[in-house]
């Protein structure tokens, strides 16, 4: 299939875990990114319109103009508590990694990531949602995984394909690679059967 891409895809982001999930799919791309846009969590921006926005800002903030044939990808995941909205981004200190993973601990929470699809005659964006429920974790736990893993460039402070995802996750209702911060479900479909289809907006 990787041969038949009409487009070359950029993926338009630093993290491994995408490379890792793109290059899964069996497509050729590159990684690039160079961008001007700024990542902040905005407070009064509703909770699930915050990937969208994040993802959207990242496509926009691209460092050069898209050629013909180009297919640029950009994302965003943002964890977020159903009952109260309560965004979880990415932590900026240990001290927030454990207590992101304390508010975790024993409750269920959303993983909701957006993904933009852009050319240089439109864009589109899709969403893609995961519940992730985790059991109750002691002090212990939750410092040994931040202190081991540094899960620093994680929304939430976690990444399910490690240590804790192993030991901590009673369900997951949804793509499990959504919770990775990509749903390659989705992008695949994107890229294969509506790799034409960008709009305009």
């Amino acid at each position: 299939m990787s041969a038949n891409t009409e487009r070359r895809i950029i993926l338009g982001s630093a993290s491994p875990r995408r490379r890792e999930l793109l290059a899964g799919l069996d497509v050729e791309f590159t990684v690039d990114t160079g961008n001007s846009f700024i990542e902040n969590i905005d407070p009064s921006v509703e909770a699930h319109k915050l990937p969208v926005m994040m993802a959207e800002g990242k496509s926009d903030g691209f460092h050069r103009e898209l050629e013909d044939d180009e297919l640029l990808i950009t994302a965003d995941t943002v964890v977020i508590f159903p009952e109260t909205g309560e965004v979880l981004g990415k932590p900026h200190s240990r001290n927030e990694a454990v207590e992101m993973i304390r508010k975790l601990s024993g409750r269920t929470h959303e993983v909701l990531t957006a993904v933009t699809f852009r050319t240089p005659g439109g864009r589109t964006t899709i969403t893609d949602s995961t519940l992730v429920t985790f059991r109750k974790l002691n002090g212990d736990e939750i410092s040994y995984y931040v202190d081991r893993y540094r899960p620093y460039d994680k929304a939430g402070a976690y990444g399910v394909q490690e240590w804790i995802g192993y030991v901590a996750i009673e369900r997951i209702e949804g793509s499990f690679y959504n919770v990775m911060g990509f749903p390659v479900h989705k992008v695949y479909e994107m890229i294969f059967s509506n790799k034409n289809q960008y709009k305009t907006h």
